[in-house]
């Protein structure tokens, strides 16, 4: 043989076995359960009920339980943590949402770096939230809310899962193109704020709509409009608020899963690929449709382009409505 195709066949051995190695870690991934962590509490967040629906479906498709683990404090940054320390082995995931990317403008230190710490892996939704109000408050419109918190300057208040979260942002968007002066109330998600809310002790949210349309159904809570640009087919009769007299506004929820950095390339392609299968199945966009969410599915790097173009969207609006620091 001569001498220089057997250096080039003896020097390819060692990245030929590599290769066969990753593969085959790969093809054996998962061989034990995954946990799937939540940073807001149970019960009516979107982050809780979207990660419990693809969780179950994700365990189906791979043959390994996932496990829902709720860390919920300090606007999702304590579960993000719990997430970013975790080993990076694939057997952790985060469910995330704008909290993860806006966290490094809204907190002065954080013991992590949401965005160099978590490597995206797919966005799994998109959705609209719902401007509800109590109903003991007197307002049928979006017009009469903002006259009556104009009316009465500081006296009205809100809840969110904490600063930073979706709606946290949503509210704080909406007070500062409206001119209003309400006052915020941080929750450790948006099921214990919503059952204050149903409670009276908030006067009104901005929210997702899988939590909040059952109580609006039942009398509970009424709606005042869409958050998105279109109307939701879900509640066809409810304006959006740009047609409610909020000129320009727009807030469109997401939720997308992360795993700890320096997880390896082959098991992110293969969550990727695994749960796009989840998202575009039948079943799931269906179940979706009803929650008022769009199934999204996008490979690492689209989400990760996703992810940077989102923190410097909120990184200036939040500079914009001169929200500070705590």
């Amino acid at each position: 043989m001569p001498s220089f195709s057997r250096r080039h066949l003896l020097c390819s051995v060692p990245l030929a076995a590599l290769a066969s190695t990753s593969a085959a870690f790969a093809q054996a991934y998962p061989s034990r359960p995954i946990r799937f962590i939540v940073p807001f509490a149970a019960g009516a967040g979107v982050l809780d009920i979207m990660a419990r629906l693809v969780g179950q479906h994700l365990g189906q498709n791979v043959g390994q339980q996932v496990m829902i683990d709720n860390r919920p404090g300090a606007g999702g940054n304590v579960g993000a943590e719990v997430a970013a320390k975790a080993a990076p082995d694939g057997y952790t995931m985060l469910m995330g949402a704008v909290a993860v990317v806006v966290s490094p403008y809204l907190y002065a230190t954080l013991p992590f770096d949401a965005l160099s710490d978590l490597v995206p892996v797919t966005q799994v939704n998109s959705a609209p939230l719902m401007l509800i109000v109590h109903p003991s408050l007197p307002v049928n419109s979006v017009a009469e809310l903002i006259a009556y918190a104009k009316a009465r300057p500081g006296q009205l208040n809100y809840g969110s899962g904490g600063v930073g979260s979706t709606p946290f942002l949503a509210t704080e968007l909406f007070k500062s193109m409206a001119g209003i002066d309400v006052v915020h109330v941080p929750y450790r998600g948006g099921a214990p704020a919503l059952a204050d809310l149903v409670a009276g002790q908030l006067s009104f949210m901005i929210e997702n709509v899988p939590g909040t349309l059952p109580f609006v159904k039942d009398g509970k809570l009424r709606a005042l409009a869409i958050t998105s640009r279109q109307r939701l087919a879900l509640v066809p009769e409810l304006p959006t608020m740009e047609e409610a007299g909020v000129k320009g506004y727009e807030m469109i929820g997401w939720n997308g899963i992360f795993v700890p950095r320096a997880t390896p390339p082959e098991i992110v392609t293969r969550l990727s690929t695994e749960l796009v299968k989840v998202l575009r199945s039948p079943e799931v966009r269906e179940q979706m449709a009803k929650l008022g969410a769009v199934p999204v599915g996008t490979t690492p790097a689209e989400f990760a382009a996703f992810v940077t173009a989102e923190s410097q969207r909120w990184g200036k609006i939040i500079k914009d409505l001169g929200i500070k620091p705590e």
